[in-house]
């Protein structure tokens, strides 16, 4: 099949293309190769899609004209759309970057899919979209109205928006919300990347709410694994589906969300201490209060994803940043 992948320069992006193009796929891949982290890593991500059965092309999701005439001219069957402005800390220096990406880049790959008969949508959301919620683990059937920071609420809004293409015009559409993922080729803006960096250079790492916090770490190979096998479920419609007896994550049209998280929360300290054993070296904690728009725990529940795929992420922490550690190592000859 032929497959459009954004932000195929992307952390996620670059893994799930590779698995398509290894199963034998046609991959058309896009970036706008911004500035926001190292594009020297992007493009050496890029550099290992080299297949005559990829096709790269620089564009801005938020182009509408370059959007439109990619999709006329290349008949995408299925959409993999990863690409956004990433972080929850940028969001507060820079908000307008993500109504840019993550808004209008995102209603583009909505109108690209609608004129083109495109049989599936999937597309990135993100556990951030849990903001307030206490309750754990954090469920696609809770509501998910509180959202702590813009990163989030253009997440959300992702969600609406497919919502809405879906019932209006039958368009098939899954949305993924990531925990936390980790792993070799990873972001440097995350903080496996820059505790490494900063311990492998002998300086000190930031360590946010004292190191009170939980994440639901999910290895990346885990992550491209979920969404290989979920672009084969197509959402279908269901009309015996009501907003007062339904779940938020399913509707009367053919849409769905679901988490895909390791489902075993890890201490912040515990990951430190896993990176600390595959590094050899002893981290210097800078200890600091929380940061605004951080969420404080997230838990996965993933028994939706299991019922659909027969798969949910099960890598070790210990094992996922070693492999990481591993990369980082002869990526960067440290």
């Amino acid at each position: 099949m032929k497959y459009l992948v954004t932000g195929a320069a992307g952390f996620i992006g670059f893994h799930v293309s590779e698995r398509l193009l290894n199963a034998g796929h046609q991959v058309v891949g896009i970036d706008n190769l911004n500035d926001y982290y190292d594009v020297s890593l992007k493009q050496a991500r890029l550099d290992r899609l080299v297949s005559p059965l990829f096709s790269f092309h620089k564009i801005d999701l938020a182009d509408r004209v370059a959007m439109e005439a990619l999709f006329a001219s290349e008949k995408f069957d299925r959409v993999i759309h990863l690409a956004a402005q990433a972080g929850v800390r940028y969001s507060l220096e820079n908000p307008h970057a993500y109504a840019e990406s993550n808004l209008i880049g995102h209603l583009n790959i909505l109108e690209g899919c609608r004129h083109n008969r495109v049989q599936h949508l999937l597309y990135a959301s993100s556990s951030s979209v849990y903001g307030l919620n206490r309750k754990m683990p954090f469920s696609t059937d809770d509501s998910v109205d509180h959202p702590v920071s813009l990163y989030a609420a253009t997440k959300k809004a992702n969600e609406l928006m497919s919502h809405t293409y879906s019932h209006l015009y039958g368009l098939p559409t899954t949305g993924l919300r990531f925990f936390t993922v980790y792993g070799p080729w990873g972001r440097p803006d995350m903080a496996l990347f820059k505790f490494t960096k900063a311990m492998i250079e002998g300086k000190s790492i930031d360590v946010y709410n004292y190191g009170k916090m939980k994440r639901d770490f999910t290895y990346i190979d885990d992550i491209a694994e979920a969404i290989i096998r979920l672009q084969d479920v197509i959402p279908e419609a269901n009309p015996e589906w009501t907003v007062e007896t339904g779940s938020p994550a399913t509707s009367s049209a053919p849409y769905r969300v679901y988490n895909i998280g390791n489902s075993s929360p890890v201490e912040l300290m515990d990951y430190i201490t896993a990176l600390e054993e595959a590094l050899g070296i002893e981290a210097d904690k800078n200890m600091m209060p929380i940061q605004p728009g951080d969420v404080l725990n997230t838990s996965a529940d993933t028994k939706a994803l299991y019922e659909v795929i027969g798969f949910k992420p099960q890598t070790s922490v210990k094992d996922g940043v070693k492999n990481f550690v591993d990369w980082y190592r002869e990526f960067y000859k440290v």
